[in-house]
Formats: structure tokens, C-alpha cells, sequence
């Protein structure tokens, strides 16, 4: 099925998340820009389909696993927000030169009888684009390549009222049993592929957002 009428996304922002290094099996942030999951109460940013929530990398067995979430705290009662002028892209740098070697693009659209799905391109090691349908995995699996796209249960842990005891109290409040986004949704992107196709051993990650 067509879910997604053209290619041309002339992008007008680009939004910088977040940046690790993977070092010899291991994660390590080395920067955060502007990663907030949620606006905070004195600035105003209702473009919930591009307001970038959290990015994951990390690899087991061989394989890279890249998420990226947005539109976060979405009651499951509610309904997905997709847009398709919004482009999603991960960036990898895999020679620490600061600019990325590898992108891959993600995109939202729907068909003529109202379905979404996702098509996502860049993919290392992968020629062309995956397309399918929004909360399935599509796959290829003669290239060892799979896709998400669609709404999940928010992995992002954050007791709220235990932030704001310590605020008022000055004395830490937390209670690892009371988590405010258990019952909250976030919209989610996930790739997997070969970590062999990013020929390095060492890469920094961030993604961005963009509106046609």
C-alpha cells in the first residue's frame, strides 16, 4: 500500500538531541543539548510530532539498535499523533569528526483508506527503503534489517511528585515505585541492522527533527 505520496522534504528546523560515544562495548553520553521529553511550564513548543523525547543506541550480538521517541505522555486512551512533513533523522559519526558518516530518514504518511505507515531509508549496510505499516515490525530478513514505527509504552522512568517533594523540601523524595509516566504512551522509531555496516568500533549518535 502507498503511504507516502512524494520525497521532496525541504526541511525549515533541524532540532540537536543528544550525542554518545560506543567505546569498546560501552555507551557513554558525552552530550545532551536539549533531550526534555516534555516542555517545561515557561516555554511553549505544541509541535508535538516533532518535539524529540529520548534516543537510545545501543548494540548485543552484533546488532545496532537506534530509538528514537516522540510526542511523549500520551494517554493510551489517546490517539497518535502522525505527521507526515515531519522527517526523523538519526545521525552517526564513525570517525569523531563531529559531522555524521551515516543517516537514516524516517517518515510518517498515510493511504488513501486512512492507514499509517512508515518508511524509513539510510538504513547501513541497506539499499533502499523499508515501508510498512505503523506498529508492526517490517523487515528484510535476507538483510538482517527491521524497522518500528508506532506507539509504545514510554521506557522513561520519572517520579514527578517525589521531583517536586524535593524541590520544596530541599531533601531527596524519590520513591522508585511511583513512576508518572507508567500509564503514558510516547511515539517511537526503532532500527536495527548489522553493527559490522558501521566499520567502527567507536561512533557518536544524535538525531534530529524537521518540518516540510
Amino acid at each position: 500500500m502507498c503511504y507516502l505520496a512524494g520525497t521532496d522534504m525541504r526541511l525549515t528546523t533541524r532540532q540537536l538531541i543528544w550525542a554518545g560515544v560506543i567505546a569498546s562495548g560501552a555507551i557513554v553520553s558525552t552530550v545532551v543539548v536539549a533531550a526534555d521529553h516534555d516542555e517545561a511550564d515557561t516555554t511553549s513548543f505544541s509541535d508535538k510530532s516533532a518535539d524529540i523525547g529520548d534516543l537510545y543506541a545501543f548494540h548485543e550480538g552484533g546488532r545496532m539498535t537506534l530509538i528514537l521517541t516522540f510526542d511523549g505522555y500520551k494517554l493510551k486512551s489517546e490517539t497518535p499523533s502522525y505527521d507526515p512533513d515531519v522527517l526523523y533523522g538519526f545521525h552517526i559519526d564513525t570517525n569523531g569528526d563531529n559531522a555524521p558518516d551515516h543517516e537514516i530518514w524516517a517518515r510518517f504518511g498515510e493511504n488513501a483508506a486512512g492507514e499509517w505507515g512508515v518508511q524509513v531509508t539510510g538504513i547501513p549496510g541497506y539499499e533502499g527503503a523499508l515501508v510498512g505499516p505503523v506498529d508492526e515490525v517490517v523487515s528484510d530478513d535476507d538483510a538482517g534489517v527491521q524497522v518500528f514505527g508506532g506507539f509504545r509504552d514510554d521506557p522513561f522512568f520519572f517520579d514527578l511528585q517525589g521531583f517536586k517533594d524535593t524541590l520544596m523540601t530541599g531533601t531527596l523524595g524519590f520513591d522508585p515505585a511511583r513512576d508518572f509516566v507508567a500509564a503514558k504512551n510516547t511515539g517511537a522509531i526503532v532500527v536495527e541492522f548489522d553493527q559490522a555496516a558501521l566499520s567502527s568500533e567507536s561512533i557518536a549518535v544524535w538525531a534530529t527533527t524537521g518540518r516540510r
